[in-house]
């Protein structure tokens, strides 16, 4: 039996009704519109079919392009593609050109037409890209062009996402792995002719956005069973309210032309006018069937929907509502006129299995009760399987599970698949509830958030703010995964404090974590092409916002005192028109908690425009007044205050609160943050690199490298930290930035010399430091400690990062009179986050472009972290808030860790655009790039003496360079990539191959010697000063070696799985151990090894695949799992003598 197809459905329908009006565009400017019978449809489109099939190579022309804004031809350039036959593949003009260059890459386009207007847009557009040539002239009001890509286009183009997940496995185009499939399952190839319809990309509103072909066998049962569901006839008129790139728009297109009925064609300019576009489609057009998204139809508002849309006299016959989550029964019943008869239906389905795979038609009789009754997804649509299965992948007959869809030919072709199994079934992402044998839509996988600790739904917050009887509309998300903003159209106005009144009214109907920390009144909530709630625009309107309130006039203090009192009483849920705070009200004891303390915090600083250092354990531990003390000494520090006067309390000491919150304050001269007097920050890196940060000396006038010579230095900066003397510092009030790197057994004293006076300069620790610092030669133990022969590795906690933790952590301890610590790590699921390494909470998270791989960096003066994205950018964050500083983009993805220079404060950073970068994040400028002639994965290393940078590359060559200029020095070419970043000792770099071996070369470039082991070598090498130098390092042959430094072998100790992590050398302060070294193998495990003899002393399995690298500070080692977490082990004796 022959194929049914889209276009066949139009000439049978045509066959029949060939004098119809077809399509109708009506330009809204009062009278002008126009109109094609079926025949004329019919005869345009046979035009460019010829046009197509004589100057395009048929082997070319599986897909067309169509770059256009929507016309009166546009189903003329469907059908005529469709009859090639061709898949079209509709290229938005407003999408960025970047975005539209990679799908159109994707999809291996050679031709495409583009609408008579737009042409030089166009070539404008995408010249970076491609070259293009007409092909023929215009035609039924477009052009063919033929497009060439250009030879470096890919270095401009999207990674490809992560492909769905299949219970039955695709076959790829570019994947050498052949399907798991068994014999006797059929599969489907889009390269069969005429096989697609259409080509589109996923919206990215839930990831990386996807491209997806589309057969006609998947989406004709779609319009079949939506026809006879609508019940259409020629006399309906349907609105095309989809935009091209969006599946909707086919269901509208080919549900109208496949019945002989009209469409309704309008400029997208007139979607942003509610009153006007309810006016031509239900007064002018008469128009019967209308499919939207809930955000669409919001933008009507309540009055507009019940006068008009779905009034009692109104034309439209079906109301077909998807794309987003349902609207609840209470805001469909406020939208409906009393005796409106319009079927409205709930559909539900996904873009990877194009279009629709549920319907519900709504009962009238559930308007007629008075509760909020759930709405059930329904029943599958035609040929479609719906199953809810949990983690296991078993099919949930009651209970929560993920929506997976499928059917026998309902099946798509994801990013570069090319043959997929009939039957397969594709996630969705989308959460449901299966109840009494009906699905409840829950919500996305990533709408499930966690805050506060706990785990919260978008969508439950949004519903709670549409019950409030004020509300029109609304929006939620979360900014940088640390602020939840509530978005919020008024339907009445309720006077001032609108904002108040509405997180007062939602702290009574949603626990402390669901409460947003700000409501931001808009006139509408804007939209995507798609119909949806465009997040990204939210983003610039709450930004804006923000800003705004940062810069607004300061307060004076009697307004300050009035609004703490009035915030006070909002959070705490008092009466606001009662009598004042009393000054001595305990927050805790005032019906507060630690959730409402962070709304208070919020509140605070929104309405200061800054940071307030402190304010949180003040709110916690201390009365209203002292609480009020406290951010008055901070905003009006040289002055007297009467209210604080007439309390006669001291304001609190809150030194100590720097400790916790990190870096607040800046200087007037920089956009550096000032570090806190007399605090040591100490920067620990994975391969047990380590930095002194001494913040009691200036931030701001670091060490000029043209003004130092450097004596008796050696590079071997891999865990050390030269302090500057303090004595001579205080004695000559000479400000020092930042402590360079030396090597921490080095007790003499090292010099530098400027022209005219010497700098004394010290590696000997203080007694403090001494206890702090994981020295690698332990002391003599005092009498009272006792060894222990064996250890123990205990989880003491654990951070969920939603998706895998690749990244190696980096930790920033401040050592003072408490000594206190943060982890930085990222992860594939975009997000940086800093946890404190005592507790595991998270203590801010912030969401990147994409997933991050590389470890993060800290800068010179600590202030800011530094990590690569996968997006191609490198993201500058103040370390103590996660608030972005500066953005620096590459030409490619970044996966290599960062490299500070602490003379010079210069940030290296390697790019997979071929370049190393030097980055001064001061000034926020690129002091120098270098092309280093291949892809830079791993991450650059700095030495001080003789002060070299090398940088390795997935091209094999090892190259050294001038840090201050970039200028390449020399370069050895080791045959084969090199993952492994390089390490130094004082007389030699170090450097695993994929070819198995282990190299060095000395600083000339002189190759000294090479250890060969038995598989690649991913792992970075870790120089450690024992008795003698030793080189640690890992291989894929599952084994971890330990070399002198003439690459002779000492020992080795064989793992479970490879070694991809870099090993770790410590000591465990207050525990005769010796040296120890940790390293993770792949399958989960982590070791922990006498370092000189490589005997086992203990280790712990994760539940998950480990490539993060462990670090350690005294007992606790940090590590990233791909099982989403990241874990704090515990080290300690498990026996004793």
């Amino acid at each position: 039996m022959a194929t049914v197809t889209l276009h066949g459905m139009v000439l049978q329908a045509a066959a029949c009704y060939s004098d119809r009006k077809a399509v109708c565009f009506d330009y809204c400017d009062g009278d002008t519109s126009v109109s094609y019978t079926y025949s004329t449809v019919l005869r345009l489109a046979k035009e460019l079919t010829t046009c197509l099939q004589q100057h395009c190579r048929l082997s070319d022309c599986y897909a067309v392009g169509v770059y256009c804004h929507l016309d009166i031809n546009l189903p003329s350039w469907i059908l005529g593609i469709l009859q090639v036959p061709a898949a079209y593949a509709p290229v938005d003009p407003g999408t960025p050109p970047s975005l539209s260059a990679c799908f159109m890459k994707k999809s291996h386009l050679k031709y495409i037409l583009v609408q008579k207007g737009l042409l030089e847009n166009f070539r404008h557009s995408f010249s970076p890209w491609l070259h293009c040539d007409s092909v023929s002239t215009e035609i039924v009001g477009v052009t063919l062009l033929f497009i060439q890509w250009k030879t470096e286009a890919g270095q401009y183009t999207l990674r490809s996402p992560k492909r769905a997940k299949a219970k039955l496995n695709a076959t790829s185009e570019f994947s050498e792995q052949k399907p798991k499939a068994s014999n006797h399952t059929k599969c489907m190839d889009w390269k069969q002719p005429g096989c697609l319809a259409y080509i589109l990309h996923t919206s990215g509103t839930t990831g990386m956005p996807k491209i997806v072909r589309v057969p006609h066998t998947c989406i004709v049962p779609n319009i079949q069973h939506l026809r006879s569901l609508f019940e259409m006839t020629p006399e309906d008129v349907v609105f095309m309210a989809s935009s091209l790139t969006f599946d909707p728009s086919v269901v509208e297109l080919f549900v109208a032309l496949g019945s002989g009925a009209s469409l309704l064609i309008l400029p997208a300019a007139i979607k942003m006018i509610p009153s006007k576009l309810a006016d031509i489609l239900l007064n002018h057009h008469r128009v019967t069937v209308l499919q939207a998204t809930p955000t669409l139809l919001r933008r009507f508002g309540t009055d507009l929907m019940k006068t008009t849309v779905l009034s009692a006299d109104t034309s439209l016959r079906i109301l077909a509502i998807g794309g987003e989550t349902f609207p609840t029964m209470t805001a469909l019943k406020s939208w409906r006129e009393e005796r409106n008869r319009t079927q409205i239906f709930n559909l539900y389905g996904v873009t990877e299995v194009s279009c629709w795979a549920t319907y519900n038609k709504i009962p009238t009789e559930g308007f007629e009760q008075s509760l909020d009754i759930p709405i059930p997804l329904g029943y599958p649509l035609l040929e479609t399987l719906v199953e809810v299965q949990d983690s296991d992948g078993c099919v949930v007959k009651e209970g929560v599970g993920q929506i997976y869809l499928g059917g026998n030919h309902r099946v798509c072709f994801l990013d570069d698949e090319v043959s997929v199994p009939l039957g397969t079934m594709r996630e969705t992402g989308d959460w449901a509830e299966v109840k009494s044998g009906q699905m409840y839509f829950i919500g996305r996988t990533d709408s499930q958030i966690k805050r506060h600790g706990k785990r919260l739904n978008l969508g439950s917050v949004q519903q709670a703010a549409e019950s409030l009887s004020y509300v029109e509309a609304c929006a939620v998300f979360c900014y940088e995964q640390s602020k939840l903003i509530l978005f919020v159209v008024m339907r009445t106005f309720i006077g001032t404090n609108v904002e108040r009144e509405i997180l007062q009214q939602l702290s009574q109907l949603l626990p402390s974590h669901e409460i947003p920390d700000d409501v931001v009144l808009v006139e509408a909530l804007p939209c995507t092409s798609h119909g949806k709630v465009d997040i990204s625009e939210l983003t610039r309107i709450y930004q804006k916002s923000a800003d705004k309130k940062s810069t607004s006039v300061p307060l004076e203090k009697q307004k300050l005192w009035t609004a703490l009192q009035n915030t006070w009483q909002v959070i705490l849920n008092l009466p606001v028109d009662a009598s004042s705070v009393p000054e001595d009200s305990q927050f805790l004891y005032s019906g507060g908690d630690s959730l409402k303390s962070l709304r208070l915090v919020k509140e605070m600083e929104n309405l200061v425009g800054k940071s307030i250092s402190g304010l949180l354990e003040v709110i916690l531990t201390k009365s209203f007044s002292e609480v009020y003390n406290h951010i008055s000494e901070f905003l009006f520090p040289n002055k007297n205050d009467s209210i604080i006067n007439s309390l006669k309390r001291k304001p609190p000491s809150s030194h100590q609160d720097h400790f916790h919150l990190g870096i607040q304050k800046r200087s007037k001269a920089e956009s550096v943050p000032a570090v806190e007097e007399h605090v040591d920050l100490i920067v620990i890196n994975r391969g047990c690199q380590e930095r002194k940060i001494c913040t009691c000396l200036s931030c701001k006038d670091g060490f000029k490298k043209s003004e130092l010579v450097q004596e008796g230095l050696q590079g071997q900066n891999l865990s050390t930290a030269l302090l500057v003397d303090y004595n001579t510092h205080r004695n000559n009030k000479t400000e020092i930035s930042d402590c360079m790197n030396s090597d921490r057994q080095v007790r003499n004293v090292s010099s530098m010399t400027k022209t005219s006076e010497t700098l004394k300069i010290t590696c000997a620790f203080s007694d403090v430091t001494d206890k702090q610092l994981n020295s690698t030669k332990p002391a003599v133990p005092p009498k009272e400690l006792t060894a222990a022969k064996n250890l123990s590795l205990q989880v003491k906690w654990q951070t969920h990062s939603s998706k895998c933790v690749d990244a190696s952590p980096l930790l920033v301890m401040m050592v003072g009179a408490q000594t206190t610590g943060t982890v930085y790590i990222g992860s594939h699921s975009k997000q940086l986050q800093a946890v404190d390494l005592f507790s595991g909470l998270v203590k801010w998270e912030r969401i990147l472009g994409d997933r991050i791989e590389a470890s993060a960096c800290s800068s010179r003066c600590g202030g800011f972290v530094i990590v690569g994205c996968y997006d191609g950018n490198v993201y500058i964050l103040q370390s103590h808030n996660g608030e972005l500083n500066w953005t620096f983009s590459t030409g490619n993805s970044v996966k290599s860790s960062a490299t500070v220079d602490s003379l010079t404060g210069l940030v290296f950073v390697g790019s997979h655009d071929h370049h190393l970068y030097a980055l001064n994040i001061q000034e926020q400028k690129c002091s120098w790039k270098q092309n280093c002639g291949g892809a830079l994965f791993s991450s650059p290393f700095l030495n001080l003496s003789p002060r070299l940078l090398y940088a390795a590359t997935l091209g094999g060559v090892l190259l050294s360079l001038n840090p201050d200029e970039g200028s390449i020095i020399w370069k050895q070419d080791c045959g084969k990539p090199l993952f492994s970043s390089p390490q130094c000792t004082q007389t030699a770099v170090c450097v695993g191959c994929v070819d198995c071996n282990i190299y060095c070369f000395s600083h000339a470039g002189e190759k000294l010697w090479q250890f060969a082991t038995c598989g690649p070598v991913f792992s970075s090498p870790c120089f450690k000063k024992l008795t003698v130098p030793m080189l640690y390092c890992g291989s894929h042959d599952n084994f971890v070696y330990c070399l002198n430094i003439d690459g002779k072998l000492v020992w080795k100790f064989k793992t479970s799985s490879k070694v991809y992590a870099t090993p770790f050398v410590f000591t465990i302060p207050n525990l005769y151990y010796g040296p120890l070294v940790t390293v993770a193998s792949t399958d989960g495990n982590v070791w922990v090894l006498d370092a000189e003899t490589g005997e086992l002393k203990a280790s712990h399995l994760l539940p998950g695949e480990v490539f993060s690298s462990p670090v350690l500070w005294e007992r606790r080692l940090i590590v990233g799992c791909r099982n989403d977490y990241v874990y704090c082990l515990e080290l300690s004796p498990a026996t004793q003598e």
